[in-house]
């Protein structure tokens, strides 16, 4: 043997080395305890992430519907614009014109035919008018632009309709704008079951 090579003791693999006792005692109680809070904490922090995952997927989703829904609503509202127009003009011609006029008849009959074709288109993208004659006013689909006395009728109720509102699937487009009844007797049940308050 030469003086640089030291002689190994023959019970060295049996003996625990430091590091070894150390790392038993630290998995002790304690340690087991440590690490159970530790499962617990991200547990808890990966069921967090999962919720917010879940709930930022369904926001998109309605936002996505909501898009597709009410894609149109800008387009709808100018529109709305062209079929009161419309309206106006088949107001416009007298009766006795359209009667003995085979001209106005002509053009009062396309005007006709234009105003359903659009009212169709309307209905083709959910976009349908606000009922409001003979119903209870409703804040929520009708602009009161006057009181009327009406005796006849039960009071807040729409006994004119100016012009006429719309909604877009369930969001409204445009108030009906209406006169509605003052000074009558108190509103039944009969009269305010057809309100549609959920628009």
């Amino acid at each position: 043997m030469t003086e640089q090579e030291t002689p190994t003791p023959a019970n060295s693999a049996e003996t625990p080395a430091p590091e070894a006792e150390a790392n038993d005692s630290a998995s002790g109680p304690g340690r087991e305890a440590e690490l159970e809070a530790e499962v617990a904490t991200l547990k808890d922090q990966l069921l967090r992430a999962v919720a917010e995952t879940e709930n930022v997927r369904r926001r998109l989703e309605q936002q996505a519907e909501d898009r597709g829904k009410y894609a149109v609503a800008g387009f709808a509202k100018d529109m709305l614009q062209v079929a009161d127009n419309l309206h106006r003009a088949l107001e416009s011609i007298p009766v006795e014109a359209r009667e003995n006029d085979s001209m106005a008849h002509k053009l009062a009959e396309g005007v006709e035919l234009t105003e359903r074709s659009m009212l169709s288109a309307f209905e083709r993208y959910n976009i349908k008018k606000v009922e409001a004659l003979g119903h209870r006013f409703d804040p929520h689909l009708h602009q009161a632009m006057m009181e009327v006395e009406d005796p006849s009728q039960p009071s807040g109720m729409v006994v004119l309709e100016m012009q006429p509102g719309y909604v877009i699937a369930d969001r409204l487009l445009r108030p009906a704008m209406v006169g509605v009844s003052k000074g009558g007797p108190k509103p039944t049940a009969e009269n305010t079951s057809g309100v549609d308050t959920q628009a």
